[in-house]
Formats: C-alpha cells, sequence, structure tokens
C-alpha cells in the first residue's frame, strides 16, 4: 500500500504535467489512489479529431474510498517505488597489512608471441618443435632395412684397405684413388674405422647422424635469413623427402658431404656481417665437403652468392662482394693445393667432369626428377614468388617496413631455388640416372628455405589456413616415405645368398661375381677372401694359356673355358647385361661348372635370383 509521500514514475510517453496524471490528480495530495476516468487524460470523450474512435466503458466500475463516483480505467498508471540508494558497506572485520619492498620494480611486459623480435620463450619452443621434426626424420629413415648395396661394400671395404695401407705397410692394391668419386682417404677411412666398432650398421647410424646434422643447420642458416616459423617449414619438409630419408640409412659420401654444405651455407651466413675475413671460416668446410665428393664442387657457386647476398643485407655492395672474393679465393687455394698434393685429378675427371656419357632418355630422367624434387621445388618457386612480392614475413599489425628491397628478395629467391636444378640438369645432360635420387638432395638443401617461405605464407597469419599447411606436411610425408622404401628396395637382399657363399668360399680361391662388392665385404670379415681374389663383370685382364692379355668378352670366354674361376655368382634378374648373359651362356656350354645354387629374390622393381656356380673337378678344358 503506497501513500502519498511515495515517489511516482510516471508512464512512459505522458508528461509529468500532463492534466490526468497521478501528479495533478487531486487523489494524490489527499492520500488516495489516482485514478483516470473513462473519458480519457482530459476528462471528457474522444473526439473525431483524436484519430481514434471513441472508447466506451463497458460495464460499471467499483467507487474509490474519497472518490466521489470516481471509476478506474483498465490502463491505468503502474505506480513503481523506487528503493533507497544503498547505504556504506560495514567493515569486513579483519585487516591485513600488505607486505610491500621498497626495491621492488614491475618487470619489462612480454612481447607478443606472435611479434617479429625473437624471445627466449620463442626459442625454446621451436627448437622443441624442432626436436620432433629430427626424431620423425630418424624413425623414418631407421625403418629402412636391406643388405649392404655394393656401394656401401665397396667404401666401407675401401677405408680397410687404405688404414692397412697407411698403418701396416700392405700394398695399396685397390687404385680407389682412380675411379672413386671422392678421396679414399676421407670418408672411406672415417667408415672403416666405425665398421670395425658396429659393423655396417654403425655405419649407416653415422649417416642418420650427419642428415640430422644437415637438418639442423638447415634450421638455423634459415632462421637466420627468415625466421623461425619459416625455418621449421624448411626443415620439416626437407626432413621427410625420398634423398633425406635414403641418405639418412645408407653409408656413402653423401651425407657427409651435405652435412659440409650445410655447415658451409650456416658459416657463411652467420659471419657475412662480421670481419671482411671471417668468411675465411667457411672455408675449411667447404673445401672439406669438395674432397668428401667431388660433385660438391658444383655448389659452391651457391655458397659464394649466398655470402654476397646476406652481406649486401647489411653492408654495402663493395664489402659484400670484398667478403665474397675472399672466400671464393681460399676455396680456390685449398682445392688447388689438394688437386697438385694428391693423383685425384683423374678420378676427378672420370667421375664429375668428363663423366661418360649414358642411353637414359631426358624425358624418364625429368619424371624421375619431377617425383623425387618435384614438390619441394614447388613449394620454392612459390616462396620466391611471394616473398619477392611482399618482404614482411611478421605477423605484427601496423608494422612499419624495414626489410630488405625487392631485387634482393628476388635474387635470393633465385640463388637459392635455382640450386635444386643443378644436379639434375648435369645428369640430364650426360643422360645417366646413376644416383639421380641421392644427387637431388644436394639442391634441395640450398631450395628447402625458400620453400618454408612457401609454406609459411599458405599457412597464413595466425596459422589463418592451417589446412594447406597440413595438406602439403601429408603429401610431403607420403611421398618421401614411398619413394625412399622403394629405393632402398631396388637392389636384391643377400640375407640368404652370403652364408650359401660362406659353405663354397675357401681362401685363396679366385671368383668371377656380380655382385663382387658385397661378397668381398661380409666374407672378408671371416677371412675368406679379399678384393683382390674377385673379378667383375665390368672388367677383366686375363692372360690365356698361350701368354695373350684378352680382354673384355674375349677375356671372360677364354677364363671360363680355362676354368680359371674357382666359383662363379650371377644376379640373374628380368634385364640382364650383356657380360652377364655372356657368362651364364658359357657357363651352361663349357662343361667346367655345375650350377650349385639357385636363390629366388624380390625387389621393389621386380624379381630375379642369383645363380652360383662351382667348377666340375673331373672337367677338362675345350
Amino acid at each position: 500500500m503506497t501513500t502519498a509521500e511515495d515517489p511516482v514514475v510516471a508512464f512512459p510517453g505522458r508528461p509529468a504535467d500532463a492534466p490526468g496524471t497521478p501528479s495533478h490528480s487531486p487523489a494524490v495530495h489527499q492520500g488516495r489512489r489516482p485514478v483516470l476516468g473513462p473519458e480519457g487524460p482530459a476528462g471528457g470523450h474522444e473526439t473525431e479529431h483524436s484519430g481514434r474512435p471513441p472508447r466506451h466503458p463497458t460495464g460499471p466500475h467499483p467507487a474509490v474510498d474519497g472518490d466521489d463516483g470516481g471509476r478506474f480505467d483498465s490502463e491505468s498508471t503502474l505506480r513503481l517505488r523506487v528503493l533507497p540508494a544503498p547505504g556504506p558497506e560495514p567493515a569486513p572485520g579483519y585487516t591485513f597489512d600488505e607486505i610491500t619492498r621498497a626495491d621492488w620494480v614491475l618487470g619489462p611486459v612480454p612481447g607478443r608471441g606472435w611479434a617479429a623480435e625473437t624471445g627466449s620463450r620463442r626459442t625454446r619452443v621451436s627448437r622443441a618443435l624442432l626436436a620432433c621434426l629430427l626424431l620423425v626424420q630418424a624413425v623414418l629413415s631407421l625403418r629402412l632395412h636391406n643388405t649392404a648395396f655394393e656401394d656401401e661394400a665397396l667404401y666401407v671395404y675401401a677405408g680397410h684397405a687404405v688404414i692397412d695401407h697407411l698403418f701396416h705397410g700392405v700394398p695399396d692394391y685397390g687404385g680407389f684413388s682412380t675411379y672413386f668419386s671422392g678421396s679414399p682417404t676421407l670418408y672411406p677411412v672415417l667408415a672403416a674405422w666405425v665398421d670395425s666398432v658396429g659393423g655396417l650398421t654403425a655405419v649407416r647410424v653415422m649417416s642418420l647422424a650427419f642428415m640430422l646434422g644437415a637438418t639442423t643447420l638447415l634450421y638455423s642458416f634459415t632462421r637466420m635469413l627468415f625466421n623461425e616459423r619459416t625455418a621449421l617449414c624448411a626443415a620439416g619438409v626437407f626432413a621427410v623427402t625420398q634423398s633425406t630419408l635414403f641418405l639418412g640409412h645408407f653409408a656413402t659420401y653423401d651425407a657427409l658431404a651435405i652435412l659440409l654444405l650445410a655447415l658451409s651455407a650456416w658459416a657463411v651466413v652467420r659471419v657475412a656481417a662480421g670481419h671482411w675475413a671471417l668468411p675465411l671460416a667457411a672455408v675449411p668446410a667447404a673445401g672439406l665437403a669438395t674432397g668428401v665428393k667431388y660433385a660438391s664442387a658444383l655448389f659452391l657457386p651457391t655458397l659464394a652468392a649466398l655470402l654476397v647476398l646476406a652481406a649486401l643485407r647489411r653492408l654495402g655492395g663493395r664489402q659484400a662482394l670484398l667478403r665474397g672474393a675472399v672466400f671464393t679465393a681460399g676455396v680456390t687455394v685449398l682445392l688447388g693445393i689438394g688437386v697438385a698434393t694428391t693423383d685425384y685429378l683423374q678420378a676427378i675427371r672420370s667421375t664429375t667432369t668428363d663423366r661418360a656419357h649414358g642411353t637414359t632418355s631426358v624425358l624418364a630422367m625429368a619424371w624421375d626428377c619431377s617425383r623425387w624434387g618435384g614438390l619441394l621445388f614447388a613449394l620454392a618457386c612459390l616462396g620466391t614468388w611471394l616473398y619477392a612480392r611482399r618482404d614482411r614475413l611478421g605477423e605484427v599489425p601496423g608494422q612499419r617496413r624495414t626489410g630488405p628491397g625487392t631485387g634482393w628478395r628476388l635474387a635470393l629467391g633465385v640463388v637459392l631455388t635455382g640450386t635444386a636444378l643443378l644436379a639434375p640438369a648435369y645428369q640430364i645432360h650426360l643422360q645417366t640416372s646413376v644416383s639421380l635420387n641421392k644427387h637431388i638432395g644436394y639442391g634441395l638443401l640450398f631450395a628447402a628455405p625458400m620453400a618454408g617461405v612457401g609454406v609459411s605464407r599458405l599457412m597464413g597469419a595466425h596459422f589463418r589456413f592451417p589446412q594447406l599447411a597440413i595438406a602439403v606436411g601429408v603429401l610431403a610425408l607420403t611421398l618421401g616415405m614411398s619413394q625412399s622404401a622403394q629405393n632402398y628396395g631396388i637392389w636384391p637382399n643377400g640375407t640368404y645368398l652370403m652364408p650359401e657363399l660362406a659353405k663354397n668360399v675357401r681362401p685363396g680361391q679366385k671368383w668371377l661375381g656380380q655382385p663382387h662388392e658385397a661378397p668381398v665385404y661380409y666374407l672378408s670379415r671371416e677371412g675368406l677372401t679379399d678384393y683382390t681374389l674377385w673379378t667383375s663383370v665390368y672388367y677383366i685382364d686375363y692372360t690365356g694359356r698361350q701368354g695373350r692379355h684378352l680382354m673384355g668378352a674375349d677375356g671372360y670366354r677364354a677364363a671360363i673355358d680355362d676354368g680359371w674361376f674357382d666359383g662363379v655368382v650371377l644376379d640373374w634378374s628380368d634385364q640382364p647385361g650383356d657380360i652377364q648373359a655372356l657368362v651364364r651362356g658359357e657357363m651352361r656350354t663349357s662343361g667346367r661348372y655345375r650350377l650349385a645354387s639357385a636363390l629366388v629374390y624380390r625387389t621393389s622393381v621386380g624379381t630375379g635370383h642369383f645363380e652360383i656356380w662351382l667348377p666340375i673337378p673331373s672337367a677338362q678344358p675345350r
């Protein structure tokens, strides 16, 4: 029940001082409830000028005390009571003293996680992600299994022979320096030392360590050129390519050579803005990479150009050219000393500069290149184009443009991306696909930073389009896993061949073998044979009964007819070579040998079988 003193709120749409409102009703001043008559606010009936028809009461209304015959209207104003303002809150009943120190200072506010500047938190997170990538790379490489490939067996055995020659005075009978594609005193010696400790498995694990180091160095110098996210994308794409996974469990020169090239690239980027003589620090790694694998010299111009561009970004053009000249002069002097003091020039010519031309078609080799490196190369081309259009790689909105110019960005992209074409172009020129799946990885190492830019731009700022990066990653992972497994299973598995040979080979026996490198490697560990007792199907110099020196097909035919070999092992597949077919035919028709064993195998490209032929004791020469 309200009183006259209660405040009254006017109904919306009606002014407080309008006639008929509660504030002007006599009932308010007399302590009575204000009412509205049936006539409306003015006390009269609606007129024709009011805009609506008159309203008629539907029945009598009860009277209110003090209101002489007044009646309630069905649209009576609601009167709202306004609560009084709250007073001050009472004391809580307890107190506490805040402990303060005069030397307390507010720490620096951390920057945004997506700011352009590098922070400790970003560094820790990126390194943790890099460790995950390296773990994936290691697992994918270690899943590959096969017995020793002929190059693996040859290099490791050559290392043992070189060690025996250098430290034990054994004559150098192999002549490895005349046809190896790298110095026989560098990687083969290191591989032989590791092999003596843990066998071929340890040598392959060493190759894995080299490839993991190359991925780590790739991440590091890409981060110096761009930022952490681009570096992680570059390392991720490179880590799952077929050449990276394949070489990570393959005991040849290539893994060490790629590691040294990555170390050289990291060094030139790291010292580019320093003293003009600091580029000499990258010279030993670049020279050693060339010594380990002669074909690494193909990428030395890329290192020099990368040094000039990295210096040009922070220094003037004259200073950048000075550093490039110092690096080039240092590498030239070092390689000149190496060539002058060794006899490797013939091997360099035969395996690299004057290599014999093959017969593989250009279209077939182009298709192989596109399968093994096309995705990374396409991402690098995309990154080059997008980086040339816009330089800002950070995600801070409104950031001031302080990056390099368009010309520098385009030059960097062309140099790094174009390097991926060097090895394929040279081998297409020679029309030989030998080791192409390995050599293509050299150029992909340099194209990977621009591929990282491409993936980062596809992803967008703040991971706006993560589905694109996920699609690229899944495709790269699928291709890398399937292609590396196929290339790793392309040669026959000798698991059953080696025990069979061990039962028939005796010390001092002369054998003809294809393959012969793997048997020499495995059986020499048991003291059954050595490299000098085996003849391959690629070369023979046989002195017949009449004292004539016979080579090629005539040499093989005469040696078989004379029963000169104590045993023959042949790899017979769907596409045998001419010499293999000749040797097999002579085995069947000479009457000097019998087929002792036939071991079936299956590779990733087909089937075949090993044949072991042993001499017939009572056979007479034809």
